[in-house]
Order: C-alpha cells, then sequence, then structure tokens
C-alpha cells in the first residue's frame, strides 16, 4: 500500500465516521480498489476520527465531568452512562453470540438505501414536534440500542441511527439530539477500539508485521479530516435537515446496488 493510499483512507475515515452516510459502505469500496487493510489498521485509523471528535468536545466533556455536582451535569452523565453501558453489554453479547460483520457490498447497499428514506421520513415527523432540547431517559436508552443496532447492520450508519433515535424519542433539536450521540459514541467507540486491540494482541495479530508509518499517515489525516467534517456538520445541522445526507445516501446505495448488479463489485 503507498502512502498515498493510507492518505485517502484517512480523509474517507474521516468524513465518513461521523457524518451520517455509513463509514463501512465507502471503506469498503475504498478497500474494494485499494486492497484489504488489517483489523489493526482499521482500529488505529478510526481511532483518529475518535480522536478529533473528543478535542471537538473536550470543553463540555471537562464541564460535564468537574461540575457533576450541578444536577442538570449529573443527570446528562447518568444518561450518557446508562447509554453507553446499553451497547457495552450488548454488545459484548453479540460478539460471544460470534456475530460476523457482513463483508460482501450488496446488504450494506440495501441498508444505505433504507436508511435514506427512513431518514427523511424521521425528520419530516421529527419537525412536526415542539423544538426540545431536554435528554428524556427513554432518549437515552434508545441511543444507546441504536449504536448496537448500527454495529450489526453496517450501512444503518450510527451516527445517523443514535441521532434520529434522539430526534424520534423526544429530543427533536438537531444540535442537542447530535451532541448526546456523538457524547455517547467517544466512550463506546474508545472501549470498542480498545476491546479489539487487546483480542489482537492476545492472539497474536501480528501487530508487529504492520507498517506503522502507514498506520501512522492515516490516523493523522483520519484525526484531521473527521476535525474539520464534524466541525462543518455541527454548524450545518443549526439552520438545515439531514434531507442532503439521506439523498446522498440513496444515490450512493443505488450506485453500489447497480455495480454489483454489473459484477464490478462483490
Amino acid at each position: 500500500m503507498t502512502y498515498f493510499n493510507d492518505v485517502l483512507l484517512g480523509v474517507i475515515e474521516g468524513i465518513t465516521e461521523f457524518l451520517p452516510i455509513s463509514s463501512t459502505g465507502h471503506l469498503l469500496l475504498a478497500e474494494h480498489w485499494l486492497g484489504a487493510r488489517s483489523d489493526t489498521y482499521n482500529i488505529v485509523i478510526q481511532a483518529g476520527a475518535i480522536l478529533a471528535v473528543t478535542l471537538i468536545y473536550w470543553r463540555r466533556i471537562v464541564e460535564l465531568l468537574t461540575n457533576w455536582r450541578d444536577p442538570d451535569n449529573r443527570d446528562y452523565l447518568a444518561k450518557l452512562t446508562v447509554a453507553f453501558l446499553i451497547t457495552a453489554v450488548l454488545g459484548l453479547i453479540v460478539k460471544k453470540l460470534g456475530f460476523e460483520l457482513p463483508t460482501t457490498i450488496q446488504p450494506i447497499a440495501w441498508a444505505l438505501v433504507i436508511g435514506g428514506f427512513w431518514m427523511i421520513a424521521a425528520e419530516r415527523f421529527a419537525e412536526n414536534q415542539p423544538d426540545r432540547s431536554v435528554i428524556l431517559w427513554r432518549v437515552a436508552i434508545a441511543v444507546g440500542l441504536a449504536q448496537i443496532v448500527a454495529g450489526v447492520f453496517p450501512g444503518t450508519s450510527r451516527s445517523a441511527a443514535t441521532i434520529f433515535a434522539a430526534m424520534l424519542l423526544g429530543t427533536s433539536n438537531r444540535g442537542a439530539a447530535t451532541e448526546f450521540a456523538f457524547l455517547v459514541g467517544i466512550p463506546t467507540m474508545y472501549a470498542a477500539s480498545g476491546y479489539e486491540l487487546l483480542k489482537q494482541a492476545t492472539s497474536g495479530g501480528g501487530a508487529h508485521a504492520e507498517n506503522w508509518t502507514s498506520m501512522g499517515i492515516a490516523f493523522a489525516v483520519s484525526t484531521v479530516t473527521a476535525f474539520i467534517a464534524v466541525k462543518w456538520l455541527l454548524g450545518f445541522i443549526q439552520t438545515h435537515r439531514f434531507t442532503a445526507f439521506a439523498i446522498y445516501r440513496i444515490l450512493f446505495g443505488g450506485l453500489l446496488l447497480g455495480l454489483s448488479a454489473m459484477g464490478l463489485l462483490g
């Protein structure tokens, strides 16, 4: 793999990880053309995107942790914790059951298309609700469950699933729903990455054989790109709906299905 490919994969990961368009579909397509990557490589570049979001929200995280005696902060932290624990416990159960993610294009392409239409319908429903920024307990539970759904059905998009779960169940304000979804995603993705790295290390996954220069380049590019993408998204949703992302998902998913039907993608 050339360093240009590392830059390209870092850009794809950084843009797609937190935008509601599914990183899985884009990265599978990239792998088809650029070659498959190791599990360690996948984890490292994803960690770059997680780091970017952590940097964006670091003031909010510090405020929540240092002012936990404030009733509002304590309540918010409790809901974040519950959402994370739901994902963590169910995620471990799914792992123990031996669930394996699909590596073919078709199921992911269908998830992109169906998810796009679902996003349009969900946005219209949420738009008719009162503008509410509060995070209800049912929202916290739903976000935790939505992360599992996104993990089990690649192409769903973790960010799309969690944001719209929040919007449909009471947090109709896009900014508030997105913040909660992303804050839950930070410990969830760190934990998942740590779990996978530990599994690689204990099973002799061959981390010593990795090209750490390539991974370092992809990690750095992913971090910078994700930082820019998420900053842009947080500004965009202040005045725009998610419809543009839904349309993109439908078009991209349709393209993947077409390429698959022609035998150009496996």
